[in-house]
């Protein structure tokens, strides 16, 4: 059992000891500290944080604890119930509220839940106001109010409906296109809130859908983490159907992967570069991924003109360099889509609407536009973390093994090889360290990866 403490979010599994795991007393414990970094921000007389969830089996139990730990501070509550990530990052500025909570583990098994935390822009928090944060969490001095000055929580389940509206309204969108292409996709929405966004959306564009796990149950039918091992049923589903493609969200749906008509992969390193194939198309301009992404992106961008530049993995660190570059997209290679037009979040629902707009101009099968792309391999395997591995220590000597190559040390430690890379660093989300690695071949791709982590166990034995 595990509770992780990030710039992320507070992330972990339910159940356990406090302090340890995700507990009630954890639940309101951080959510509490979240009131108190609320209120310092501004010296005024109401505040108010909008607040939602994914399907989760626990969410219900825990948005409760988080909504009502904010009441006692005096703040109010916009409810979304259900919701998506990004709908709660635009609900924020809609609302003018003061801040943002997301109740979901994004691709964590259904033990996991977190609390994801937004600014007033409904933007993830950078790392010196999520150490406030903690430190806040830590110290314990947290004021409440007097039963005279308590919040109240008012509900509003309108929000995706009027994110729906916000993306259909897109300039680069083109919904009479879409509509005349009759399209027929197949949406798994893994038994969580993408299963009401992603069909919603879908519908309003015209398009015939057949749903697969689109109930929100919160009961996953496969592991939610959308990668192709998990997704058999999606797959068949498409064959069947004699669908054009399939779509599957993760359970907070601000990942986005694709399924060919034939039922084959797409590759969700491949969603960020067709949707950016798209707009730069449209808007020639600059991108950013995050170290961790395809090499297609820079490809693709320099094809139009363009200049990509990797950040450090983490949402806010790939929107802080967005900003500074003045890029027209960007995201991740994980199939996170963040469109400046639309807001400065990863979001799904933006990604299907360029997917679809870019297939309706191309007039062209998912698998041909496949094809279409410079051709790379990813392999992203994982190192499990046990208390005695030095995780710092193993990195830092493969740095210096590897001082010739070029090696970037601003997350974790990336070799970029000639003709392929390896990036590997602890995460965020997950007590692990992530091995990702990408070349011309599979085989190359994990040959790679498996000599990396042979590496690092060597090195740890030493250490």
């Amino acid at each position: 059992m595990t509770l992780i403490k990030s710039i992320s979010g507070i992330r972990g599994t339910i159940g356990g000891q406090a302090g340890d795991n995700l507990t009630p007393f954890d639940a309101v414990k951080f959510a509490a500290a979240y009131g108190a970094w609320i209120k310092q921000q501004r010296n005024k007389d109401n505040y108010s944080v909008v607040v939602g969830r994914d399907a989760r089996i626990s969410g219900k139990m825990i948005q409760n604890l988080v909504m009502n730990t904010l009441v006692a501070q005096g703040i109010h509550v916009i409810d979304l119930e259900l919701s998506t990530t990004p709908t709660v990052e635009i609900a924020v500025p809609m609302e003018h509220a003061d801040g943002g909570i997301v109740l979901t583990a994004s691709h964590n098994p259904k033990q996991w839940n977190a609390l994801k935390l937004l600014n007033e822009k409904g933007e993830f928090l950078n790392a010196a106001e999520g150490a406030k944060i903690l430190e806040i969490a830590e110290g314990g001095n947290i004021d409440f109010s007097d039963v005279d000055n308590l919040g109240k929580i008012t509900k509003n389940r309108a929000y995706i409906d009027l994110h729906i509206i916000e993306v259909l309204d897109l300039s680069l969108v083109t919904v009479k296109a879409i509509e005349e292409a009759r399209f027929k996709v197949v949406v798994d929405g893994v038994n969580s809130t993408g299963g009401i966004a992603i069909p919603l959306l879908l519908e309003r564009l015209g398009v015939d859908v057949v749903k697969l796990y689109c109930e929100p149950t919160g009961h996953f039918p496969h592991n939610p983490e959308p990668l192709k091992e998990h997704l058999a049923d999606l797959s068949k589903k498409v064959v069947e159907e004699h669908a054009d493609f399939g779509i599957v969200v993760d359970p907070d749906v601000d990942r986005l992967a694709f399924v060919d008509e034939n039922g084959e992969m797409f590759g969700e390193e491949y969603t960020l570069v067709a949707c950016a194939d798209y707009v730069l198309s449209r808007t020639p301009g600059n991108t950013v991924s995050n170290m961790s992404s395809t090499r297609a992106l820079k490809d693709i961008t320099e094809a139009y003109g363009g200049t990509y530049e990797a950040s450090a993995v983490g949402e806010v660190n790939v929107v802080n360099l967005m900003k500074k570059n003045n890029v027209v997209i960007g995201g991740e290679g994980n199939g996170g889509i963040i469109y400046p037009e639309s807001h400065y979040g990863r979001d799904a629902l933006v990604g299907v609407a360029l997917f679809l707009s870019l297939l309706a101009d191309k007039k062209m099968r998912v698998s041909a536009l496949r094809k279409s792309y410079p051709n790379y391999f990813m392999s992203k395997k994982k190192i499990e973390l046990t208390h005695n591995l030095n995780v710092d220590g193993i990195l830092e000597a493969i740095a210096n093994r590897y001082q010739d190559e070029n090696v970037s040390t601003i997350d974790g430690v990336k070799i970029d090889f000639p003709e392929n890379w390896v990036h590997l660093r602890k995460s965020n989300t997950e007590p692990i360290i992530r091995v990702y690695t990408e070349a011309k071949s599979q085989t190359e791709a994990n040959t790679l990866a498996d000599k990396f982590i042979g590496e690092i166990g060597e090195i740890a034995k030493s250490l």
